[in-house]
């Protein structure tokens, strides 16, 4: 077997399980974070975790496939290793970048539901209270 066909299977197993295993994490961890920014509503938090894994792996799939191809032949062991370190780094990287969109929309949306409820009072109105000076309590008016 060639070894530029063994370097696209070593790296498509290894990408699609780098991406797998990525995907799974953020979705279990993930689903807590949701779940808060979405003020405990917990259908809504798995909703959008779901969807958030299926656009996880559409894109980083997609880019693994795209960034399978291979300009030169592999000719030996030394440049099998060279190739998949360049693409698994490339991956990764992509990965990463990947994760840390995701966590700093989530935080946004996150931050602007925080601004949201402080601005509310913590407790409705009791009632009442006229200016000082007045009422019951109020000293006796003096005058002429």
């Amino acid at each position: 077997m060639d070894l530029t066909v063994v370097a696209y299977v070593v790296y498509l197993l290894i990408s699609v399980a780098l991406t797998v295993w990525v995907a799974r994490t953020l979705s279990r961890n993930g689903r807590i974070f949701l779940a808060d920014v979405l003020h405990g509503n917990e259908k809504l938090a798995d909703a959008v975790n779901h969807l958030l894994v299926v656009g996880f792996y559409l894109v980083n799939l997609g880019f693994v496939a795209l960034h399978l191809g291979q300009d030169q032949a592999v000719a030996d062991a030394r440049r099998l290793f060279e190739a998949l370190s360049v693409k698994l780094g490339v991956v990764l990287l992509v990965l990463g970048v990947m994760h840390l969109a995701n966590v700093y929309v989530l935080n946004r949306i996150r931050r602007r539901g925080v601004m949201e409820r402080e601005q509310t009072p913590p407790v409705p109105p009791q009632g009442w209270t006229g200016p000082a000076g007045q009422g019951p309590w109020a000293a006796p008016a003096t005058g002429a």
